[in-house]
C-alpha cells in the first residue's frame, strides 16, 4: 500500500471508531436516563431516544466496518440492543402467566434489573476493548 491508502485507510478507521464511540455514548445515555428519570433503565435503553438513534446509526455504518476489527463492535451493539428487547419481551410473557399465583410481579422486577445489569456490562465491555482497539467476540 503507498502512503496515500494508508492514510486514507487510517481516516475510515478513525471515523468509525468515533462513529462507535457515539454510538456507545448514546447507549449510555440510555441507561443513565433511565437509572435517574422516570423509566426503568432497561425501558430506557430499549425505547429512549438516545439508544434508537444509537442502532439507527449502527445500521447506516456497520457496511463500512464490514472486513475491520470495528465490525465486531457495530455487531456488538447491534446484538446487545436486539438480544436486550428479546429477553425482555420473554420475561414479559413468563411475567405475565405466573402473575396469577404473584410470583409472576418478583419475576419481572427481578428480570428487568437483570436485564438492566446485562446491558449496563455489555456497553461498558465494549467500550473498553473499543478504548484498547480489541475486536469484541463474534
Amino acid at each position: 500500500m503507498n502512503p496515500p491508502e494508508l492514510a486514507t485507510q487510517r481516516e475510515r478507521e478513525e471515523s468509525l471508531i468515533r462513529t462507535a464511540r457515539l454510538v456507545y455514548a448514546l447507549h449510555a445515555l440510555g441507561l443513565v436516563l433511565g437509572a435517574f428519570g422516570a423509566a426503568t433503565v432497561l425501558g430506557s435503553f430499549l425505547f429512549g431516544w438516545p439508544s434508537i438513534i444509537a442502532v439507527i446509526i449502527n445500521y447506516l455504518k456497520r457496511g463500512e466496518a464490514r472486513g475491520t476489527w470495528l465490525e465486531s463492535h457495530f455487531s456488538w451493539q447491534i446484538r446487545t440492543f436486539w438480544f436486550a428487547l428479546l429477553w425482555s419481551l420473554l420475561v414479559g410473557l413468563v411475567s405475565a402467566l405466573l402473575a396469577i399465583v404473584l410470583v409472576g410481579f418478583a419475576l419481572w422486577v427481578l428480570g428487568l434489573v437483570l436485564l438492566g445489569v446485562w446491558v449496563t456490562y455489555r456497553v461498558i465491555r465494549g467500550w473498553l476493548a473499543l478504548g484498547d482497539r480489541q475486536p469484541m467476540p463474534l
